[in-house]
């Protein structure tokens, strides 16, 4: 595999979640990932990314082919300057929204990767890490 720099896609519109999406299968793919992961892994960061178009308009989604084990890996960051969340123990509930959606998003982006980690400063914005490990 060889080593890419990061890729950043900025987020502003749906359109912008399609191509973090396609981004970030082609990336995984070239990582190694294959079969259902591929899906796992664009189906989280389209999550993550319609939350920033949902509840911040704007922020960037950054992939990031990684080795930090014996296996590869795939770091997604999405980020944003938006009004921040809350309450984050009450956001990671399944169910809970205070858009239109179904309140799957990050609670479901948890449970698709390896990793997660949520930031957030009411004011400041949100920053989501999520790491999926090659089986």
């Amino acid at each position: 595999m060889t080593a890419k720099a990061e890729i950043r896609i900025p987020i502003h519109t749906d359109s912008d979640i399609v191509t973090a999406r396609q981004q970030g299968r082609a990336l995984a793919q070239e990582t190694g990932f294959n079969g259902s992961d591929l899906t796992v892994i664009s189906t989280a960061i389209s999550e993550v990314a319609r939350n920033i178009v949902e509840h911040a308009t704007s922020g960037e989604i950054i992939l990031r082919a990684v080795n930090e084990t014996p296996r590869p890996g795939l770091v997604v960051v999405a980020r944003d300057n938006g009004p921040g969340i809350p309450d984050l123990s009450l956001a990671m509930q399944d169910g809970y929204s205070t858009g239109k959606g179904l309140g799957l998003g990050l609670p479901g982006s948890r449970r698709l990767m390896d990793e997660f980690e949520i930031v957030s400063e009411v004011g400041s914005g949100t920053t989501v890490t999520m790491k999926k490990w090659s089986r």
